[in-house]
């Protein structure tokens, strides 16, 4: 089955990063999230990657417990940055052409965001990684994914988290709670459904990017939602 799409971002959460660990970078589990982009990319897709960085450190948390909120950010932005690496070096190892821009200058370690040499990249069928959110505390990593996506022009963009859609309510508090296969942008700004946080879901929705929420956790789950199949909620006009 073809994908319905040519090129896509793909937002991880920096959680998933752990595997099942309490906290840091699993290099086991990296290695198998690599096999999957890997998995999608040989399809003829085109990606580029957003990795949060809350599995080393979360701004929010950070202020929450009496920090500088923008210094918090910062920190949090040099931890998506890690992640980045870690997803480069396991994508390298298996054979992908890998590069990682970010929006916080550290020529050493990666290239800073240009979109035009990120389309250059892509059109050599190279993964892109962008890292560092958009290089300004106060935004979360999903505006950071909603820009690059808006910004290079992508078909969709893929969130992968912990559970398998979107649900009017959290299931892991309620189990009725009801999962939907397609919702629109409104309702979901409108019932605050905690898909992205709302200046992302704003974004998506007027530059009319769908948002497909999916379980990375499963494994073969990426390779099935792009073709089309898998069980998944699409956030999108209309719906």
């Amino acid at each position: 089955m073809s994908s319905p799409y040519k090129r896509v971002l793909l937002k991880l959460s920096g959680e998933v990063l752990m595997g099942s660990q309490q906290f840091g970078i699993d290099p086991d589990f990296v290695a198998e999230l690599a096999k999957e982009v890997k998995a999608a990319k040989e399809t003829g897709l085109e990606i580029c990657l957003v990795i949060g960085g809350g599995n080393i450190f979360r701004g929010m948390a950070g202020a929450a417990r009496g920090m500088d909120r923008a210094q918090a950010d910062y920190m949090g932005m040099l931890a998506t940055v890690m992640n980045a690496l870690a997803m480069q070096n396991a994508l390298e190892q298996i054979g992908v052409e890998t590069r990682v821009q970010s929006a916080v200058q550290m020529d050493q370690v990666c290239e800073p965001v240009i979109r035009r040499r990120a389309e250059r990249h892509l059109e050599k069928g190279r993964v892109v990684i962008f890292a560092a959110g958009v290089g300004a505390p106060y935004f979360t990593t999903d505006s950071g994914a909603a820009l690059r996506a808006a910004e290079m022009r992508c078909d969709a963009l893929l969130k992968g988290t912990s559970v398998d859609g979107v649900y009017d309510s959290d299931p892991k508090r309620n189990p009725d709670a009801k999962r939907y296969d397609s919702v629109d942008y409104d309702t979901v700004l409108a019932d605050n459904l905690q898909v992205m946080d709302a200046s992302a879901v704003a974004l998506c929705r007027d530059n009319s990017i769908p948002i497909v929420v999916f379980s990375i956790r499963e494994q073969g789950n990426l390779a099935t939602v792009l073709a089309g199949g898998g069980t998944k909620t699409i956030v999108q006009k209309g719906a």
